[in-house]
């Protein structure tokens, strides 16, 4: 190697700091290249997005409105009365011969009862409403048509058939009374029908003893299905609507008397939370 004066060696040591500069530089410039390309999403693929504000409460569909003053949306069966009470329950009336004798039962027993009613029959017989209304019972709703295939029946369906019966019932009434409960034909409860019922004001209401007085089985046959059955539950059913309901008026008066005679006794349905 030939000899260098102090003046190239200077020179050399300038170029090296210079090039040292420039790779570092280019390291950083790489650098930050790699990290813009990793912020990509790879082909194909998705970002996660950023995290985002809960979104606005929309309004509520119709018939799914928050319960109405406090009124819960699960079926109710127990008494205001107390754990030993009996609800009893009357469907698919009114009817001019035998609601009437059914409101003399019970008034002979100085019982109160939840009578279910068919909107047009409410209508039709809107004196027989204000009877079952000044004895001191209560309204609950059972639909137009008594539909027992409601509950594969479509929402907006369900929730006519509810809505508008209540409407008959309490327009029969003539402004004496509101229908307090809502009972599905059959039982044929959906949540759809629970929601409308609640949101409007009437409990859902079910039962625990089918006295299956409809089908006429014998006034003893009543009677002792309401004897062998009463443990399941206090809500007890029967009908003043339907056809002949004469093993059903002499059925409830022993069914009454039988009741005093155990200590029971009797009131309505639940509304509410306790």
């Amino acid at each position: 190697m030939g000899f260098r004066t102090r003046t190239d060696r200077q020179g050399l040591r300038a170029r090296v700091a210079v090039a040292a500069s420039a790779v570092a530089v280019a390291a950083t410039i790489g650098g930050v290249t790699a990290l813009a390309a990793s912020d990509r999403p790879a082909p194909g693929g998705r970002q996660p997005s950023p995290p985002q504000a809960a979104p606005a409460p929309q309004e509520p569909a119709r018939g799914g409105a928050p319960p109405k003053a406090g009124i819960p949306e699960d079926i109710a069966h127990a008494s205001e009365s107390g754990g030993n009470a009996v609800n009893i329950t009357i469907d698919d009336g009114p009817d001019p011969q035998w609601t009437p004798r059914v409101l003399g039962v019970l008034k002979k027993h100085d019982v109160k009862a939840t009578f279910c009613m068919v909107g047009p029959r409410a209508a039709a017989h809107p004196d027989l409403v204000k009877q079952v209304v000044a004895g001191g019972h209560r309204l609950c709703d059972h639909t137009v048509d008594h539909d027992t295939a409601m509950a594969r029946k479509p929402a907006a369906y369900q929730e006519r058939q509810i809505l508008a019966a209540k409407k008959m019932i309490e327009d029969a009434a003539g402004g004496a009374a509101e229908v307090e409960y809502y009972r599905a034909p059959g039982g044929a409860f959906t949540p759809d029908s629970r929601r409308t019922a609640a949101a409007n004001g009437m409990r859902p209401l079910g039962w625990n003893v089918d006295t299956k007085d409809f089908q006429k089985p014998g006034v003893p046959a009543i009677v002792n299905t309401v004897k062998k059955e009463l443990g399941n539950g206090p809500t007890v059913l029967f009908h003043d609507g339907g056809g002949n309901r004469g093993q059903t008026v002499e059925a409830l008066d022993q069914v009454l008397s039988w009741l005093r005679e155990q200590g029971r006794p009797t009131g309505f349905p639940v509304r509410t939370t306790p």
